[in-house]
C-alpha cells in the first residue's frame, strides 16, 4: 500500500495553551481549538498535504485521554494517510501487524459561513508495544474539506510540509522490519550507520540509533522523559530558510544552524519537540 503521512502529533498534555503560544511564536498559524468525541482537544498547523496537531485536553490540570496520559510533551504521533479504514485494518492484519479494528470519532468546526459542521475521522491504530515509544496509526479523512482550508495553510515560517521525521532507536532493524510489513520491502532502505529510512511521499522517516540520534543533536535534542525508542525530530520543507530565520529572529526564537540550508529549533523552545526548518 502507498506510504504517506498525514499528520504528526506534538502531545502538549494540559498544556495546550502554553504549546498553541509556543508555535504561534515559531511562526505557525494555528487552526481555533477543536474538541474531539473522544474527549481531546487540539490546534492544528494545516501544510500543503500534511499537518501537525498540538493535542492534549484543554483544562489545565486536567484527565487526559488514556492513550495519551503515559506519555510527555513532546512528539508522539506519527500518522499515516488511511483509505477504507476496515479494509486496512483486515490487510495489516494478515500481514502480521498488530493494529487494532478502526475506530471513528469527530469534532465539530466552524466553516467560513458561520455556520458548523463536523470533521469526521477513522483511525486504525497499532499495539502499543509494537514499535518505538509513542503511538503510530493511520488516519482516514471523511470530510477532509473541513481541514484543508486555504486560509489555514499560510505561515509565517513558510513551511509547506513534512520532509523527515527521526527516530531515536535502539535497534533500528526492528523498527525497519515493521515498516516492511506496513508497507512493503520496496518501501525501507538501509542508510549511514544502519539506519533504516522509510519512503512516505516526499518525506522520509528514518530509525537511527541512540548514540547517532544524540551526536546529531546534542543539545537540542528533546528529553526521553524516561522513554526508549522515540520520536526525536521534525524536519519540515520550506521555500526560502533566509525567509524562514528571519520571521523567527523577529519572534526571539533562537536558530541553529548545523548545515546549509538547516534551521534547527532546540527541543527547549518547541514543546520538547526539535524542529528543522530545510530547504
Amino acid at each position: 500500500m502507498e506510504c504517506l503521512i498525514d499528520h504528526i502529533v506534538i502531545d502538549v498534555r494540559d498544556r495546550i495553551a502554553e504549546g498553541a503560544a509556543a508555535f504561534r511564536r515559531l511562526g505557525f498559524q494555528l487552526t481555533p481549538m477543536g474538541k474531539h468525541s473522544l474527549g481531546s482537544a487540539n490546534h492544528l498547523a494545516v501544510l500543503g498535504r500534511d499537518y501537525l496537531e498540538l493535542l492534549g485536553t484543554d483544562v489545565p490540570g486536567g484527565a487526559l485521554r488514556p492513550d495519551l496520559a503515559p506519555f510527555p510533551a513532546g512528539l508522539n504521533g506519527l500518522v499515516f494517510l488511511g483509505q477504507d479504514s476496515e479494509a486496512l485494518s483486515a490487510e495489516q492484519q494478515s500481514r502480521g501487524v498488530p493494529v487494532q479494528p478502526a475506530l471513528s470519532f469527530f469534532r465539530p468546526a466552524d466553516l467560513p459561513d458561520g455556520s458548523r459542521a463536523d470533521a469526521k475521522f477513522k483511525v486504525v491504530r497499532l499495539d502499543r508495544a509494537a514499535a518505538f515509544d509513542g503511538r503510530v496509526y493511520w488516519c482516514e479523512h471523511l470530510t477532509p474539506e473541513h481541514v484543508w482550508r486555504p486560509e489555514w495553510q499560510v505561515h509565517a515560517n513558510g513551511a509547506t510540509g513534512v520532509a523527515r521525521i527521526l527516530l531515536s532507536v535502539r535497534d533500528p532493524e526492528r523498527q525497519a522490519a515493521l515498516f516492511r510489513r506496513m508497507f512493503g520491502a520496496a518501501a525501507v532502505t538501509e542508510g549511514a550507520d544502519g539506519r533504516a529510512i522509510l519512503r512516505a511521499g516526499a518525506a522520509v522517516v528514518e530509525a537511527a540509533p541512540h548514540a547517532a540520534v544524540a551526536a546529531e543533536l546534542g543539545a537540542a535534542a528533546p528529553d526521553p522523559a524516561g522513554r526508549g525508542d522515540h520520536m526525536a525530530v521534525l524536519g519540515l520543507r520550506v521555500a526560502s530558510p533566509a525567509a524562514t530565520a528571519a520571521a523567527l529572529s523577529a519572534n526571539g526564537v533562537t536558530l541553529l544552524a548545523p548545515s546549509p540550508g538547516l534551521l534547527r529549533v532546540p527541543a527547549a523552545q518547541a514543546m520538547n519537540t526539535t524542529i528543522d526548518f530545510m530547504g
